[in-house]
């Protein structure tokens, strides 16, 4: 591998770790707002990660979801900074199917 290959292959990895980390992050402020919505809606019981309701039992709705949507997001940084892209973008993926698309389904319900 001579050098324009190893730039070339560093700034495709780059590019990808930029975009699972945006992704990442634009997926956990949606997930924040629609969690934030869902409990105001339907009540604290509606929110099934564990973590999230302890959260808000604890700091109530803004704060709680706010702390841990923001400590998500820094750990997510983290990761990225690290260079584990493939893991953000495993993430992201993770939350979009496991958060995202369950709380599309109760919105679109009503």
């Amino acid at each position: 591998m001579n050098l324009s290959q190893a730039a070339t292959a560093t700034s495709s990895n780059t590019r990808f770790g930029d975009i699972a980390v945006v992704t990442f992050m634009i997926v956990q402020a949606l997930d924040g707002v629609l969690t934030y919505l869902g409990v105001h809606i339907w009540g604290p019981s509606v929110e099934a990660n564990p973590l999230i309701s302890s959260a808000v039992a604890f700091a109530g709705v803004g704060t709680g979801v706010a702390v841990a949507k923001l400590f998500a997001v820094g750990l997510g940084m983290v990761l990225h900074l690290r260079r584990v892209h493939g893991v953000v973008a495993l993430l992201t993926a993770f939350y979009l199917a496991v958060a995202i698309v369950p709380w599309a389904m109760l919105f679109l319900s009503l």
